[in-house]
């Protein structure tokens, strides 16, 4: 949970995940959606996923008990260097180099490392190594995380409290916080989408799951085209509805969202459905729709959608009251 996610972020998450599955075999037995619908908030799902099959892999491969070694946690499914490292190290005493962000930006400035993020990974990983003890290496593991979170910080660091600081050769220098060294951000890419809101004669709307591998996966969703570079036209967009629809609304605006590497821009077209049981779909009333995993780019899509069905609503009821009176005064006239 703590991969990319604030500590504040993560405590309630935490919590309220050791309660429902105190074990690793109680999480093994939950079922995907059960955990995805636990994770709803803390984004980049395909943790969630991992994490599952994680506690599945301990279980059925290794009795319920974690590998010890680096090796043998590299094994399990979502476990990168990072994170092997920490559990080598905090929970086995194992002395493995963890390195965090955190880490890597003391080992830069510690060792004034020049050469620019992501290339300088391994050139920072060696230098990591090279200060890890073999006596207590999870508290020093735990201690130059913390050492890069409170201390020596991205922006003004408090390098009059830090131990390292006589030896910091960033510091000797007089400029820790240009270290270390990263290349300019490029420009986030933009990609559109188009979602169809499929909506049965009882107001009940379709949702789908996504395929298991990629952005997303797993993860249940409005049913939309493919996410490209180029904007869809609606024609085309419904040529490509993975459901087949008929008398379609193309609703205004657009539903951006962000992810960490582009832009995603959704128009959302209503529409009813030409089956009554769409082949992998699911109806479900729309207050019913907090119940199941839908990530936050669908949410927005959910909330786009019923304010502007409403927003179309309150229009024709406002022509139609129009209509009426314009009716009445011609009739009191005559």
């Amino acid at each position: 949970m703590l991969q990319q996610t604030t500590v504040a972020t993560v405590g309630p998450y935490f919590s309220d995940f050791v309660t429902r599955w105190p074990t690793v075999a109680d999480l093994a037995t939950a079922s995907l959606d059960e955990v995805l619908h636990a994770w709803q908030g803390l984004g980049y799902y395909a943790r969630a996923r991992n994490l599952h099959a994680c506690a599945q892999a301990v279980v059925e491969r290794f009795g319920g008990l974690f590998p010890d070694t680096e090796a043998g946690l590299l094994e399990l499914p979502g476990v990168g260097a990072y994170t092997a490292a920490a559990i080598a190290a905090i929970a086995f005493e194992r002395p493995a180099a963890v390195m965090d962000g955190n880490v890597e930006r003391v080992m830069a400035r510690y060792f004034a490392v020049e050469t620019p993020l992501p290339e300088a990974k391994p050139e920072l990983r060696a230098y990591a190594a090279s200060l890890t003890p073999e006596t207590r290496p999870g508290d020093y593991a735990q201690a130059v995380m913390d050492l890069g979170a409170t201390i020596c910080t991205p922006r003004k660091p408090r390098c009059m409290l830090c131990p390292w600081t006589t030896q910091c050769r960033a510091r000797i220098l007089g400029e820790p916080e240009r270290l270390p060294v990263k290349k300019p951000k490029p420009e986030r890419p933009i990609r559109h989408g188009v979602a169809f809101w499929i909506v049965r004669q009882d107001g009940a709307v379709l949702i789908r799951r996504r395929p298991e591998k990629g952005l997303l996966g797993g993860m249940m969703e409005v049913p939309s085209t493919d996410w490209r570079a180029e904007p869809w036209t609606s024609d085309a967009a419904v040529a490509a509805s993975p459901v087949l629809i008929d008398r379609v609304q193309a609703l205004p605006g657009t539903v951006i969202h962000v992810f960490t590497h582009f832009q995603l821009n959704i128009d959302v077209i209503v529409a009813r459905p030409t089956t009554a049981n769409p082949a992998g779909g699911v109806w479900v009333p729309p207050l019913k729709l907090r119940d199941y995993a839908l990530p936050t780019v669908m949410k927005k899509i959910e909330k786009h959608a019923l304010a502007g069905l409403k927003a179309g609503s309150r229009a024709d009821r406002d022509q139609t009251e129009s209509s009426d009176r314009v009716k009445m005064l011609v009739k009191s006239k005559i």
